[in-house]
């Protein structure tokens, strides 16, 4: 559990329209990106950081796919209706989660980094059920 002083808990009463589980989902997702799909390039992010001046970067677009990825293999042929559940209904907000992760300082972005990167990747209804595919263990 978070502590109540973390900032993703101001955030969460200040904007309501996403619940913590989608927040979490996009760390994971990213993590997913990264780490199992191999995503993202190095670069140098805009945002100071006592870190290195160099991490591994995933594009809005990027995220978007290893999401799409992610929540099937999760989820299966219910990825839709969990993300519904969480407020989330459109690529888009996956921008505006990423945006407002950014804004508490929780993810870093990039110069090049907008929120319309993220808008209109794919449709869920076709990306979440009219493409969805059985997939052995094995296969995923």
């Amino acid at each position: 559990m978070l502590d109540p002083s973390h900032p993703l808990i101001e955030l969460l009463k200040k904007d309501k329209r996403y619940k913590f589980d989608a927040y979490l989902f996009v760390f994971e997702a990213l993590n997913y990106a990264q780490s199992v799909l191999g995503m993202g390039n190095e670069v140098s992010c805009s945002e100071p950081s006592d870190e290195a001046p160099t991490e591994q970067h995933v594009t809005g677009q990027e995220l978007c796919e290893a999401i799409r990825r992610y929540a099937s293999k999760q989820y299966g042929f219910l990825a839709q209706d969990v993300l519904a559940s969480w407020g989330i209904h459109r690529t888009g907000d996956f921008g505006e989660i990423v945006f407002n992760l950014i804004k508490i300082g929780e993810m870093r972005k990039t110069e090049n980094d907008q929120r319309k990167d993220f808008e209109d990747v794919y449709e869920f209804e076709t990306a979440f059920r009219k493409e969805f595919k059985i997939t052995s263990a094995q296969e995923s």
